[in-house]
């Protein structure tokens, strides 16, 4: 089977956060594979790892990055494949924001989608939802995940009423 989704990440600090975009593609069932990809320590590595990432059959990059949050933008800039940020609030970071800051700016024609802080689950499903426009079977996944959601709800809203 074909890896279709890259998870990367700064450092091993924040493998915790980053796991939670595995989960999210684990539960359904898409390939990834996950390493570390540092902007500012292995330069020539992240550059690369971007450059590369397309023709090994990557479709999408999930890149989570603390403190000054290089990762997704640079990332980015050497590939045309999708990129989700993940800001992830660091022991360098101030209360995450630069981080946040530092995905969500980006300059014009080099696009990173961001999700919330420390936002790694959404990000998963959301490379999901991305790979699921040409995919039936994932796209069939998601409709019942949602509908789950929804179920919850309801149930806990009826829960709330006896």
């Amino acid at each position: 089977m074909m890896v279709k989704v890259a998870i990367i990440m700064g450092s091993q600090s924040d493998l915790k956060i980053m796991q939670e975009a595995a989960d999210a593609l684990k539960m359904f069932n898409v390939s990834f594979e996950m390493t570390i990809v540092s902007a500012h320590r292995t330069p020539e590595r992240m550059r690369t790892y971007a450059k590369e990432a397309k023709a090994r059959g990557i479709k999408v990059i999930v890149a989570g990055a603390g403190g000054a949050a290089h990762l997704p933008g640079m990332v980015a800039s050497y590939t045309t494949l999708p990129v989700i940020g993940v800001p992830i609030k660091s022991s360098n970071s101030i209360d995450g924001w630069d981080s946040v800051l530092s995905i969500l700016q980006m300059p014009g024609g080099v696009p990173v989608a961001t999700v919330a802080l420390n936002g790694a689950k959404n990000a998963g499903i959301l490379a999901a939802q991305i790979l699921a426009t040409q995919d039936e079977v994932l796209s069939e996944k998601l409709e019942a995940y949602k509908k789950k959601l929804a179920d919850d709800v309801i149930s806990a809203a009826d829960a709330m009423k006896n």
